[in-house]
């Protein structure tokens, strides 16, 4: 960056859903450690939830702040607990941030195409706006063909498999396995809003790297005509033990406990099983889990998130949701930990002692299991899951397929998807050795390894960050 002009100005507008707030926030957190100033707008209940890592950022000189929009006393926006859907509206946004950036004008704003009205409010004042949709390339060229060619249309049965035309791979999917939006009709415009490629964008910016999924990277820009900038994994950002441990909310056990029951294990042995912050589980799913894990015989760290009561919208308790006697079992033999709500998983992953992942394919959770070298049991529900499970299994194959078929809204209650065996078998398979597995484990080893020296000096998504940086200072000029 030219050192006589000032830095180039960049807004972040994170979505209030902890799957896309957290990566929104370490990508404004990267920009800075670039030299941009980063802005990040939120609300003031929602800051809290990342205030302690930016003033760290502060104390060591980024170019970051906040910038909390003023909002009436009685109003707020929803789901400060981060389990906010793309269906949570967010519309009275609206006017705080246009005025801000009418009074700020900064060179570029980075929004969330979950703010389902900000592309219109933003282009109303004229701001350069870089969209963001919390996908890798791989899952949008699979949505774009899909609404391009229609397989799913031509299949007898929702269980048929078809392939998606055009990929540079062959991947499989089935109609059960899409979500329900992308089985009707007349939703494509619609989708590619979602998606941020609606032509009016600047750009596209992407959490993922280029030796992750270069032929997509290539597709997403050069087939489909995406400019688009891959800066991560931004997870990368959080280098010290709190930014690690206060990433997103509290956890019900302290990270201190959560790494001396890890240093006790040998390396690579510790199964870690996680579904992220939005899934909500069945009583009777998470019953067949703990049988499936305790039956595998491997240690694990298992993350019980949010329960879904049956017959209802209300959350169970999580009190005796287990077999009888199952946590006595696990703690006496000291065979397993069980973390109720929120884990600081990026500690957890990057402990020498996790050998594998049971993950829902969330993105967030999928790279940050990738970036940190382990292989994956893949277990899609809703979202892009399912085209992220065929990245891992299909194009990346370091993972097992747990056998999940049926894609779920998250406001639809859930039932049992994946019995007790197949959980069993899934984790032996990963984590029981053979050549499968460690072949598995050499690959993701070695995919870990690209993706540290992506955000280093010279590395691909250090490069596009860099470059975006300079061609927002260049169309100062014009």
């Amino acid at each position: 960056m030219d050192s006589s002009s000032p830095p180039v100005e960049m807004f972040f507008f994170p979505f209030v859903g902890g799957g896309h707030q957290i990566p929104m926030i370490d990508i404004a957190r990267v920009f800075a450690s670039h030299g941009a100033k980063a802005t990040i707008i939120t609300t003031p209940k929602h800051s809290l939830s990342f205030q302690k890592s930016i003033n760290r950022d502060q104390k060591s000189c980024l170019p970051i702040s906040i910038h909390a929009l003023e909002l009436s006393d009685d109003v707020d926006v929803a789901d400060t607990d981060m389990s906010a859907t793309s269906l949570t509206d967010t519309s009275v946004l609206q006017e705080p941030l246009q005025n801000l950036l009418v009074k700020r004008k900064p060179d570029c704003i980075v929004h969330d195409v979950f703010h389902r009205w900000s592309a219109d409010a933003i282009d109303s004042v004229g701001i350069p706006r870089i969209t963001f949709n919390g996908n890798g390339c791989f899952a949008c060229c699979v949505r774009e063909n899909l609404e391009r060619c229609k397989p799913h249309e031509k299949m007898t049965s929702d269980l048929e498999p078809f392939i998606v035309p055009g990929l540079p791979d062959r991947i499989e999917l089935t109609t059960s396995q899409l979500p329900f939006f992308g089985t009707q009709p007349n939703v494509g415009g619609l989708y590619k809003r979602m998606l941020g490629s609606d032509g009016k964008s600047f750009g596209v910016m992407v959490n993922s790297f280029y030796d992750l999924e270069t032929a997509y990277v290539d597709y997403f820009r050069n087939e489909l005509g995406n400019r688009a900038w891959l800066v991560g994994p931004v997870s990368s950002c959080n280098r010290n033990v709190e930014d690690k441990a206060e990433r997103g909310q509290k956890t019900s056990v302290d990270e201190k406990t959560i790494l001396s029951w890890l240093d006790s294990k040998e390396l690579s042995s510790v199964l870690y099983v996680s579904f992220g912050s939005l899934v909500r589980l069945a009583p009777e799913q998470i019953l067949e889990i703990a049988h499936g894990l305790e039956a595998s015989n491997h240690p694990f760290i298992w993350v019980i998130g949010k329960i879904f009561k049956s017959g209802g919208q209300n959350e169970e308790s999580q009190e005796n949701i287990l077999p009888n006697g199952f946590e006595d079992r696990i703690k006496e033999s000291r065979r397993g930990l069980i973390i109720k709500g929120w884990a600081p998983q990026l500690l957890i992953l990057e402990h020498p002692a996790i050998g594998g992942f049971v993950t829902h394919c969330g993105w967030n959770s999928t790279l940050e299991g990738m970036s940190a070298g382990l292989p994956l049991v893949t277990w899609p529900i809703t979202a892009e899951q399912f085209s992220n499970e065929k990245l891992i299994t299909d194009v990346l194959k370091i993972g097992v397929k747990v056998g999940s078929m049926h894609w779920r809204s998250p406001r639809t209650e859930p039932s049992v998807t994946v019995g007790r065996e197949k959980v069993e078998a899934a984790v032996k398979r990963l984590m029981g050795g053979g050549e499968e597995a460690a072949e598995m484990r050499r690959r993701a080893k070695e995919l870990g390894e690209k993706a540290k020296r992506a955000v280093e000096e010279g590395g691909s998504s250090y490069k596009d960050a860099d470059a975006l940086i300079q061609e927002l200072e260049s169309r100062r000029k014009c």
